[in-house]
């Protein structure tokens, strides 16, 4: 190998020790602000979707469950998976515009701040599993092999996440009123999704075929799906559901790249 080339290998791994070391301190700064002041501290992840899963249940178990066995840990499996997405989204709304001071001082790969939401909501998510552990015990359900789908899941959801959220971050560099939009889609998105109802009485209720074929594309039921299948019903996904989960993070990600390297260079402007 020649000077020249060992010389750009050892300064593009210089710069990316450098943008890794930032990450870390951004999401470690991010996990520091969210507790300060805190009594609790990381212990309202874990009260947070018990909480909301024991409120969700009393209000829903009769009219939703749908025979559904062991409805508190459906119901907490869909609404940790889909606050991943959502808080991670949320964060990189203002990943750019929040970063602003950063980016006309330090010379670093804008990519890492949406990336660093991401990664901040994923801390969160991984506090919530201790709240999934002490509804399974509560149930008795204990977890088999299948389990090993989790991490394989969650990965994939983080992909896409970063994706969206590159395009997110992006968008409202240029257009605020995204951070408005963007709540409004968060809602219809988690109506679509079946939290807290089952697919099966889209069925059963002979609900258009258009209105199933949207709700089986939506990337949301397919990652709350897996997650389900892999600790509540203990068994593999259908390959249907984890190939579009594979597709759909793919596809996001290389959307996002696409948008995100498209426009970073007008940022500055905008910022």
């Amino acid at each position: 190998m020649s000077n020249s080339s060992t010389n750009e290998v050892t300064y593009a791994s210089s710069v990316f020790s450098k943008d890794l070391s930032i990450l870390r301190q951004l999401v470690s700064k991010d996990f520091k602000i969210k507790y300060r002041r805190s009594v609790l501290g990381v212990a309202w992840s874990v009260l947070n979707p018990l909480l909301m899963m024991i409120v969700m249940s009393i209000v829903f178990s009769y009219m939703f469950r749908h025979n559904i066995e062991n409805y508190p840990l459906y119901l907490i499996l869909g609404n940790i998976t889909f606050s991943l997405m959502s808080e991670a989204t949320r964060q990189s709304l203002r990943s750019i515009t929040g970063a602003a001071s950063l980016l006309k001082k330090v010379k670093v790969d804008r990519v890492i701040f949406p990336i660093q939401k991401v990664l901040s909501a994923l801390v969160n998510f991984v506090f919530s599993l201790v709240a999934v552990v002490l509804v399974m015990l509560w149930f008795r359900v204990m977890p088999t092999w299948h389990i090993v789908w989790v991490p394989l899941g969650v990965l994939l959801l983080v992909i896409f996440c970063c994706g969206l959220g590159m395009i997110l971050g992006a968008a409202v560099v240029f257009f605020r009123d995204v951070m408005h939009l963007w709540g409004v889609v968060l809602t219809a998105w988690n109506y679509l999704t079946p939290i807290f109802w089952d697919f099966q009485m889209l069925v059963d209720n002979h609900a258009p075929e258009w209105v199933i074929m949207l709700v089986r594309l939506n990337p949301m039921y397919n990652f709350v799906q897996l997650m389900r299948d892999a600790v509540l019903w203990q068994t593999n996904p259908s390959p249907a559901v984890f190939g579009l989960c594979v597709f759909w993070a793919l596809l996001m990600l290389a959307l996002g790249l696409f948008v995100f390297k498209k426009t970073e260079h007008k940022f500055i402007l905008y910022i």
